[in-house]
């Protein structure tokens, strides 16, 4: 079971120039001053390079974006879970829709995550992909359509039958896992939508990353709580 408090709000800052590393920092900022502020959990999941920098000046959870099946040795410029550990991270993105994987190695990842005491969250696109995640006992699923990443229009609106679909397949085969919501999510409506569709939170990207002011989006979002 994850340790992260339910609902959350997981940015993941992708590699935007408006995430890069001071700007990285004030967008893990703005997570610690609005969760002070609410109440309400949220994660950042920060720039590979920048995540030991972000992760030892905010009190923020830091996620890794990605991590890489690798032994910790001879693998130059693989993202080790090790190494993500090492740097502060304390969970990890798996299988974003930017960044597949094989079911193999998903299955090893959330198991070595595990292991290391990293709070995994395993991205899926269907209902199909939910249930066999599931099975593999990650901590968290965020169901993401790849079609409705970054269009401002969220999957609790434009399908949500997916949501309820994956939620109802998953429960069903591994009742500890946290459901969450994402794809498209940009206000607090979006969030109160995927609340009220069962989900614990939602994992966005740009709807904060590009807002001009990220910690009123950011506000608005937890309203929707």
């Amino acid at each position: 079971m994850t340790k992260i408090k339910t609902p959350v709000i997981i940015l993941n800052v992708k590699a935007y120039s408006e995430s890069m590393g001071d700007k990285g920092l004030a967008l893990a900022k703005a997570c610690e001053e609005v969760t002070e502020e609410s109440g309400i959990t949220t994660v950042i999941c920060p720039q590979q390079f920048d995540l030991g920098f972000i992760a030892h000046q905010t009190d923020v959870p830091c996620f890794a974006q990605h991590i890489d099946l690798k032994d910790v040795g001879g693998a130059t410029g693989w993202a080790l879970p090790e190494a993500a550990k090492a740097a502060g991270a304390a969970g990890t993105l798996i299988n974003h829709a930017e960044h597949r994987l094989k079911l193999a190695d998903i299955d090893a990842l959330i198991t070595r995550s595990r292991a290391l005491g990293l709070t995994s969250v395993l991205c899926t696109n269907n209902i199909q992909v939910s249930a066999a995640g599931a099975a593999l006992n990650p901590d968290m699923i965020a169901i993401e359509p790849p079609e409705l990443i970054g269009t401002g229009v969220p999957v609790s609106k434009a399908d949500p039958d997916i949501v309820t679909g994956s939620l109802q397949r998953v429960k069903e085969i591994n009742k500890d896992v946290v459901v969450l919501c994402g794809a498209g999510i940009s206000t607090g409506e979006d969030v109160k939508a995927a609340i009220e569709l069962g989900t614990a939170g939602v994992l966005l990207a740009s709807g904060v990353v590009k807002a001009t002011d990220p910690k009123a989006v950011l506000l608005d979002l937890v309203s929707g709580i």
